[in-house]
């Protein structure tokens, strides 16, 4: 089957081993993506977390209650026809990534993004081997060349299932350097999430809080926390 049908209509999903990784199937029917392929997947634990959202459907289906599904069907139909382009596009933020770029005022904020965002360029240096500097204010700075072709190496590498979620740690956070940072689990998710809200955390405790906007950022907060998981599953 492919797509998404409205109403619940199989008794039991299940994990089968499939050419070089394992599929899902409902009451032996295999699902397939919406570009209609085989929605095989690189491991038995994604495999077993796709089955179980499947198998946690009621008589409604629910898109939303199905992430790692989603995110299986991007890096197959999505990724899957155009790597190159797409780990293009993510190693394009080293030229302007969010841990670079700092406030010229006041003086607290200066402050606090240098005590945040320093040991994280230090760490990819010393780990990713490329030194990016940071500069004050808005107006773009060329970084140094070597520095982003070794980035733009390492984004290449990435297999499809990894830069489906690569891209949703870099895009939502900003920083191609807190996106590695996730996937070599260089500090815990949380904490890298928090390092990529340190302007809007000043601006709150300046100007207090919006109940819309902080609504907004719960949301990217849990699609951060569903892209490091779904790493994670593209690896056991």
């Amino acid at each position: 089957m492919s797509g998404w049908a409205k109403k619940r209509f199989w008794k039991a999903a299940r994990v089968a081993s499939d050419d070089g990784g394992f599929a899902i199937e409902l009451d032996g029917r295999r699902v397939k993506t919406p570009a209609k392929v085989s929605l095989t997947v690189p491991t038995r634990a994604m495999a077993d977390a796709i089955a179980a959202e499947w198998q946690a459907q009621e008589d409604e289906i629910d898109p939303r209650t199905m992430p790692v599904t989603r995110s299986a069907n991007a890096a197959i139909d999505k990724v899957g026809q155009q790597h190159g382009e797409v780990a293009e596009m993510l190693a394009e933020y080293g030229g302007s990534d969010l841990l670079c770029y700092r406030a010229t005022q006041p003086a607290e904020l200066i402050a606090r993004q240098a005590e945040k965002w320093d040991p994280m360029l230090a760490w990819a240096a010393s780990t990713l081997g490329a030194e990016l500097a940071p500069v004050s204010g808005v107006i773009h700075v060329a970084q140094p060349p070597e520095a982003l072709a070794r980035l733009r190496q390492q984004v290449h590498a990435l297999t499809n299932f990894e830069m489906a979620a690569f891209h949703d740690l870099v895009s939502l956070s900003g920083s191609l350097i807190l996106g590695f940072a996730a996937v070599h689990q260089a500090r815990p998710i949380e904490e890298l999430w928090a390092l990529s809200r340190v302007d809007e955390d000043w601006q709150e405790q300046q100007w207090g809080s919006d109940e819309e906007a902080t609504e907004h950022a719960e949301i990217k907060r849990q699609a951060f926390l569903h892209a490091d998981r779904f790493f994670r599953l593209s690896q056991k």
